[in-house]
C-alpha cells in the first residue's frame, strides 16, 4: 500500500557529495519514521540513518559528521546529504519507512535501493 521512489545514486569520487531522496505514497494513516539503511556486496544491511515524526535523528557512527538526514513533511519526502565520501561507503542504498496503515497497523516498508559507487 506503499510506494517508495528513490532517486539521487551515482558514482562519485571520494570527497564528492551526493543527496538521496525519497518519496513515500500510497494508503496510510500516518508515517511515523523514515530512514536509509545500506548494504555493501558480502556483508548485512545496516542502519544509516532514521529521522521520526519528532525530529529525533540517529546516525550511524560510521557516517556521523558526513550525512545528513532531513524530511519535508508536506511531500512525504525523506532526504540523504551525503558528503565528504569515502569508498567504504559504496552500497546499496535502502530507503525504508514505518507507517500506520488505516487499520491502525505498523508496517515497514522499502524502496528498491539505489547504487552509490565511491571511486578512489
Amino acid at each position: 500500500q506503499v510506494q517508495l521512489v528513490e532517486s539521487g545514486g551515482g558514482l562519485v569520487q571520494a570527497g564528492g557529495s551526493l543527496r538521496l531522496s525519497c518519496a513515500a505514497s500510497g494508503i496510510i494513516f500516518r508515517i511515523n519514521a523514515m530512514g536509509w539503511y545500506r548494504q555493501a556486496p558480502g556483508k548485512q544491511r545496516e542502519l544509516v540513518a532514521t529521522i521520526t515524526n519528532g525530529d529525533s535523528r540517529n546516525y550511524a557512527d560510521s557516517v556521523k559528521g558526513r550525512f545528513s538526514i532531513s524530511r519535508d513533511n508536506a511531500k512525504s519526502t525523506v532526504y540523504l546529504q551525503m558528503n565528504s565520501l569515502k569508498p567504504e561507503d559504496t552500497a546499496v542504498y535502502y530507503c525504508n519507512v514505518v507507517a500506520t496503515d488505516l487499520s491502525f497497523k505498523e508496517n515497514n516498508f522499502w524502496g528498491r535501493g539505489t547504487q552509490v559507487t565511491v571511486s578512489s
